[in-house]
């Protein structure tokens, strides 16, 4: 059986997407079949991935866990190789079932509004997607994207980590990972520019003082 924070994190879910179903955002036009595929193709192998990839691999590997792979270069492999391709399972059916229920699983910024309005966005899109009329529904290609991946992931994986329970965790594990996606997408843009603007003044202050 699954474990009760399973559960628990599943019925999070369902009810977070049944209190923003039907509400609309302000949205680029519909996605089209390019940007699908380059949705898929960023999210799979773009550097955000492959940095993830990186470094859950390498912490797997440091702390040896799972044993079976072993705590050497052949073991980081095995867990960067296991990782991108439940990635990419994921990412092909989100993309493949989101293009025939016309589903955007495009995050969409809200820059400019307060920050709780920009955390609450963060969460919701987490659960949501929009549909072809701008419109927000449950992402229901999400629900059986991450879940599917992860239970489909059991028969390649270590015996000690292929039980229902350790899928039911990754799952939940996945969603938490899309959420600090959609912040990254929310807030760096911003911190970035903030950066940049601090850079260019400290040469104007050095050379005051």
């Amino acid at each position: 059986m699954l474990p009760t924070r399973v559960v628990t994190s599943i019925g999070a879910i369902l009810v977070c997407a049944a209190c923003a179903a039907g509400q609309s955002i302000s949205s680029p036009d519909p996605i089209t079949g390019t940007e699908r595929l380059k949705w898929f193709a960023e999210s799979t192998v773009g550097p955000a991935s492959l940095a993830g990839g990186v470094i859950s691999s390498g912490w797997g590997t440091l702390f040896n866990s799972r044993k079976e792979y072993g705590p050497n270069w052949d073991g980081f492999g095995k867990r960067f190789g296991i990782r991108l391709s439940g990635v990419s399972v994921s990412n092909a059916t989100e993309a493949g079932l989101g293009a025939i229920w016309g589903e955007d699983p495009r995050y969409i910024p809200t820059e400019g509004q307060p920050f709780w309005n920009r955390m609450g966005h963060v969460v919701k899109m987490t659960f949501m997607a929009q549909n072809r009329d701008g419109r927000l529904r449950p992402a229901y290609s999400r629900y059986v994207a991450i879940p599917g991946n992860n239970f489909l992931s059991n028969t390649w994986r270590a015996d000690s980590e292929a039980t229902l329970s350790d899928a039911g965790v990754r799952t939940a594990l996945g969603f938490l990972g899309r959420m600090s996606g959609n912040a990254f997408q929310e807030f760096w843009p911003s911190l970035s520019r903030r950066f940049h603007k601090r850079d260019r003044l400290l040469p104007a202050s050095t050379n005051s003082q």
